[in-house]
């Protein structure tokens, strides 16, 4: 998720606060980003970019798998 991605999670959040809570509402804006970006360093997640790779490296282990099996039984009926 990214830092804006937060910063509008923050304040959606922030803006369903009731009306008798708004004053403190950048106090609870900025404790929601916190939270926010607490609870995400926790969780192990990978770039877009670093899952397409390893999805890339999967389907070629994959395909090379699939041809040494074809071989195997190639040479296993000789």
């Amino acid at each position: 998720m990214s830092e804006q991605s937060i910063e509008e999670l923050a304040r959606k959040l922030a803006e369903t606060v009731p009306d008798s809570l708004r004053a403190i509402g950048e106090d609870l804006e900025e404790g929601f980003r916190s939270v926010l970006r607490n609870g995400l360093d926790k969780l192990d997640l990978v770039t877009r970019e670093e899952f397409e790779v390893q999805e890339a490296v999967l389907a070629k282990t994959r395909a090379k798998l699939e041809a040494l099996e074809a071989r195997l039984k190639e040479l296993e009926e000789r």
